[in-house]
């Protein structure tokens, strides 16, 4: 979940603290998402993570494979195994390990 990883960065750089104000959530709220363990519903965050800090998670990228798809997309397929099983994971497999839009070990 592209929100999350931009939600640790956050923590990282600027502290909980901030976060947590920036959000209007508890220190308790937080670590809960941040531990992914939130019993509640994970899209109310998401829409105050990317309201405070301005994120569009609507943005797209160009795949290799298969054309033009969400950021979010994107970040779950670089994520998935490889498959041999499906000949689309294959070729997206064999794509995304060089794709420019791959954030995989960088």
């Amino acid at each position: 979940m592209l929100w999350l990883e931009i939600l640790r960065a956050k923590v990282e750089h600027q502290g909980r603290r901030y976060v947590c104000e920036k959000l209007g959530i508890s220190s308790t709220t937080l670590s809960q998402v941040l531990n992914e363990k939130y019993p509640g519903n994970l899209d109310n965050i998401r829409t105050k993570v990317t309201a405070a800090f301005g994120i569009t998670l609507a943005q797209t990228v160009v795949c290799p494979v298969l054309g033009e798809i969400g950021t979010e997309r994107c970040r779950t397929e670089q994520q998935k195994p490889f498959t041999a099983t499906n000949p689309t994971r294959v070729k997206l497999w064999q794509n995304c390990r060089a794709c420019p839009n791959n954030c995989q070990g960088k």
